[in-house]
């Protein structure tokens, strides 16, 4: 059999990598993929490592079918199999010690796999680092290979591919705790191979994290350390030394910012050995991955420091000092990884926190103020230093979309250090260090023969994205910059930033003095960019958008002057290039100025924003019922959108129910004759949505043919839509006893058929949007009506649908269910559901075996571990409901687990956290502690497989999470 397997094994990895055809390859891939399951791996990959025949792809697969199969399959073994196994794996190591570094890794991650499987007294003499102690004092010729093993060990501790129990895995890195001595003493001892120095120093940097018995003083003088720091000098070990260099920070701080002093030994000799590759910086000779490593060891020391740099000591000046010279490099890979140090020091600088420790207000903000005043000029170099990186390249339309994209990325990132800047300079000081840039650029291209536009833009979008920190009281700086903006020249990508900055500024545009009359030259400017270009557009119709937010009242005597630039725009004809999408920021401008109008005046106004809107769908409607049901989508929603924006933001209640009554028959007809399309149902479904919020009940008779409407259609066409929609209905009328009886009409109709069209958990993967938004309408009701809902057979029987779609996998739906479910649980729990409590208790005890059931099988595998909150909400609220029957439940569902998965131990603690979340833990806490237990139940496929197997219920199906390929 297992000669068979072998020769299989061959010939589907001569295929894989030799065979022609496409398709034989992939079913060559397939198989062994499946084979790495089986039991037969185990011998045959052994079996086949041994073989001096077996060529390279040979040794690859099965060295990493072997590392897999210790990882995740141990537990497949009798426990007599782990000498024999753990001497093979030595041989292995031995034999690859020269051979293949890829084989020889992966033969190294399985011993060390292997260790976390066992305890330390399997590995006799102390656990595996004596015993590979031992084994280096006793065989040297195979040192690198014992060395790759001894780096390897500390590395697979964090790796959850090995599926060790949680108890196993803390004491193996307790274990590794014990032994750092021993480890180092091994470095150590290698340090004297010139050959091996580099992987020295990666198992050092392995290892430092498990040193915390060795004291900072001790390390300062240790000669790993000091081999470490001197290896910055060395171009050869470079790389090697700053990851040592950067664990070695990391360790300062990490041991507790009460204990900074005990760790001064050691970062009095990192920080000057660090501070004196500053030179290396500028040294254009150097390699720029030697360059980057440099920067980013900065960047580390200042990030990691940073409470001690913000105390602003002559030597944290000079890692400042040092930093700024990091940003200030031509390189945006390099400058950029000190910009999450120069936010963590704003942070420190203006948070309170940072300074607690002064005692009373007045001395801390003493001390406040004298860092900020320490800080401001390098935070002012910091400034100048950025806003040049956001300059277009004259090669600018040469590049490709990638370039372009990361291009954008750039600024973004500047843009968020500029506001850094604001926090600590002050938004009006940083304008005036960014206003002598724009002087600057504006004043070269004046004076150039062929000037530039590139640095006046640049500028311009520094000045903008700093607009919220500006205050509108600023009088020195923005009327000059604002008077400047008309002269500028057209340039698209220009009077793209141009207009932004309008946009940006819009509140200090409200606030400027009268006399200035800056608005009527920056209205123009905005017509200007919504003619130019889409992109000019859109930016224009942004700031078009802020300015009538932040300006309305200005406007409120312009509006013929408005209403014509929504009328071009919307028509598309008038030379503007507004797109569909980029119209809705007007929509939405001349919505909220008719918002400051009195009712009468908004009533003609709203008719007036309403008409291009409206007309184009009653002209589709006229031409006849084929046409209507022949247009493309995209026809019907460009202007069923805009609507949605009118009703959204036009803050008149009885003015827009008017409207919607007007226009219900046109809104009627398209709900007719295209509730099979998806795409309009939902752009009309969200209209209705928004005009229900505004009007809520001044929309009369309207909402009741709405209703009708839907729940209607719903029943021939299946729109989840339709549910979203009633929802919403159902949070704003719910409470409304005058609403009473449509609504509980509405609750029968949409449920039944609902649950007609989920009956199993097939039902539920097919139409995951009418899962997500039914329960959503189910969850609606439990807090805005019960009393609709509750009394009636629909309530149970939605619960019986919510129990046989829990499983589901699609994440929205999943979390509604959940949801609904949990909001059952805590009505019958709550002072508000004591009308509720026994309808409730009868109905949930008759099915309280069974959800529990579920419930547990989702925790351990059924649900991906991403839903463990909300499962452990729902067990949370069950618990406190259901007090006693929960715990028997529970119990029932825990003793089917079979041994093998669970032990009596980890069954016990299951059962006690579900009775802890009876009696008021928090569900933080409890959260924490199920996912230790869902970890154990998801350890390996085949685990998780007998989980579930013995918790699915027979009357319902379940849906098994499928485990990763590594």
């Amino acid at each position: 059999m297992e000669a068979q397997a072998t020769a299989t094994v061959k010939q589907a990895l001569a295929a894989l990598y030799h065979h022609p055809d496409d398709t034989t390859r992939t079913a060559a891939d397939r198989w062994l993929q499946q084979f790495q399951h089986t039991l037969d791996a185990w011998q045959v990959a052994d079996s086949l490592l041994h073989d001096e025949s077996s060529n390279l792809e040979t040794l690859i697969f099965c060295s990493q079918t072997l590392r897999s199969k210790v990882q995740r399959d141990f537990e497949e073994l009798p426990s007599e199999a782990f000498r024999p196994l753990q001497a093979s794996l030595y041989e292995l190591l031995k034999k690859f010690n020269k051979g293949p570094p890829k084989v020889r890794t992966q033969i190294c991650i399985a011993i060390a796999a292997l260790a976390v499987h066992v305890p330390v007294e399997d590995w006799g003499a102390g656990g595996i680092v004596n015993w590979l102690s031992d084994e280096m004092n006793a065989q040297p010729e195979f040192i690198p290979g014992f060395l790759e093993l001894l780096i390897v060990l500390p590395q697979e501790t964090s790796s959850y591919k090995i599926a060790a129990r949680p108890e196993r895995r803390r004491q193996f890195e307790s274990d590794l705790c014990s032994s750092a001595n021993v480890a180092l003493s091994l470095l150590t001892t290698c340090l004297g191979f010139d050959q091996l120095k580099e992987q020295v120093l990666e198992g050092f940097a392995s290892w430092l994290r498990f040193c915390h018995g060795i004291s900072a003083a001790e390390l300062a003088s240790h000669p790993l350390v000091l081999a470490s720091l001197s290896s910055l000098n060395s171009d050869q070990f470079l790389e090697a030394a700053v990851n040592v260099t950067s664990e070695l920070i990391h360790v300062t701080v990490s041991r507790g910012s009460g204990a900074i002093a005990e760790q001064m030994p050691l970062i009095e000799i990192i920080v000057p050995r660090v501070m004196g590759l500053k030179e290396q910086l500028k040294d254009s000779s150097k390699d720029e991955e030697d360059v980057k490593a440099i920067a980013r060891l900065y960047a580390d020391m200042g990030e990691s420091y940073v409470d001690l740099i913000a105390a602003g000591s002559d030597v944290s000046m000079q890692i400042v000092s040092a930093l700024l010279e990091v940003t200030s490099h031509p390189e945006f890979d390099i400058s950029s990884m000190t910009f999450n140090f120069w936010h963590r020091l704003m942070r420190n600088l203006t948070r309170r926190e940072s300074y607690v420790s002064y005692g009373s207000d007045a001395a801390i903000e003493t001390e406040k103020t004298r860092r900020l005043q320490m800080f401001r000029h390098p935070y002012e170099i910091l400034v100048s230093l950025v806003s040049f990186r956001v300059e277009y390249p004259e090669d600018y339309h040469t590049f490709s979309e990638e370039d372009r994209r990361d291009f954008r990325h750039a600024r973004y990132a500047v843009s968020d250090v500029l506001l850094d800047a604001t926090d600590v300079l002050g938004g009006d000081s940083t304008l005036k260090v960014l206003s002598t840039k724009l002087a600057q650029a504006y004043g070269s291209y004046s004076n150039e023969q062929n000037p530039k536009w590139q640095p006046v833009e640049a500028a311009l979008f520094c000045i903008q994205a700093i607009g919220k920190s500006v205050s509108v009281e600023e009088r020195e700086i923005l009327p000059q910059v604002m008077s400047l903006l008309p002269s500028l020249p057209h340039h698209e990508l220009l009077l793209q930033t141009v207009c932004s900055t309008i946009g940006a500024f819009s509140k200090w545009i409200d606030a400027a003095p009268a006399e200035l009359s800056i608005l009527p030259p920056l209205v123009d400017i905005l017509n200007k960019g919504m003619s130019t270009s889409e992109d000019t557009a859109a930016a224009a119709s942004m700031a078009f958008k802020y300015i009538c937010e932040d300006c309305r009242n200005k406007f409120a005597g312009s509006l013929d002057a408005l209403f014509q630039i929504y009328h071009i725009a919307i028509s598309g004809v008038g030379g503007y290039k507004v797109s569909s999408e980029d119209s809705l920021h007007l929509v939405e401008a001349l919505s909220v100025v008719i918002t400051t109008l009195p009712p009468e005046p908004a009533t003609r106004a709203l008719e007036l924003i309403c008409q291009p809107v409206i007309n184009p769908l009653q002209v589709l409607i006229q031409q006849g019922d084929q046409v209507l049901q022949q247009v493309p989508a995209r026809q019907l929603t460009m202007h069923i959108d805009r609507l949605s924006s009118i009703f959204s933001n036009v803050k008149h209640p009885e003015v827009v129910a008017e409207a919607v009554n007007r226009y219900w028959p046109t809104l009627k007809s398209i709900f007719d004759q295209r509730a099979w399309d998806t795409r309009t149902m939902e752009s009309l479904c969200r209209s209705c949505k928004f005009a229900v919020r505004t009007c809520g009940r001044f929309m009369g008779i309207t909402i009741g043919a709405m209703l009708e409407e839907i729940q209607t259609l719903y029943q021939q066409h299946n729109q989840s839509c339709f549910l979203y929609l009633s929802s919403e209905v159902i949070k704003i009328f719910g409470s409304d006893p005058s609403c009473a009886s449509p609504l509980r009409s509405l609750i029968q109709i949409l449920f039944s058929h609902t649950i007609q069209l989920l009956r199993t958990i097939q039902d539920f993967t097919a139409r995951p949007d009418i899962a997500d938004d039914c329960f959503l309408l189910a969850s609606r009701c439990m807090r805005y009506c019960p009393d609709l809902f509750v009394p009636t057979e629909m309530f149970q029987r939605l619960l019986d649908c919510a129990m046989a779609g829990i499983t589901i996998q699609h994440r929205e739906a999943c979390k509604s269910i959940l949801s609904f479910l949990s909001d059952v649980f805590d009505l019958a729990n709550s002072s508000e559901g004591v009308n509720y409590r026994e309808t409730i208790n009868t109905i949930v005890v008759q099915r309280g075996a069974t959800l529990t059931r579920i419930m547990i099988a989702s925790l351990t595998g059924a649900l991906p571990s991403g839903r463990l909150e909300e499962i452990s909400y729902v067990l949370l609220s069950l618990s406190r409901a259901f007090g006693e029957n929960m715990l028997n439940w529970a119990r029932e569902s825990i003793n089917l687990i079979p041994p093998q998965a669970l032990t009596d131990t980890e069954r016990s603690r299951f059962l006690s956290i579900i009775c802890d979340a009876s009696s008021g833990s928090s569900l933080h806490t409890i959260t924490e502690r199920l996912a230790e237990i869902s970890d154990v139940c998801r350890r390996n496929k085949t685990v998780q497989d007998i989980v579930q197997s013995a918790l699915r219920p027979h009357d319902l199906a379940l849906t098994v999470v499928p485990q990763q390929l590594s």
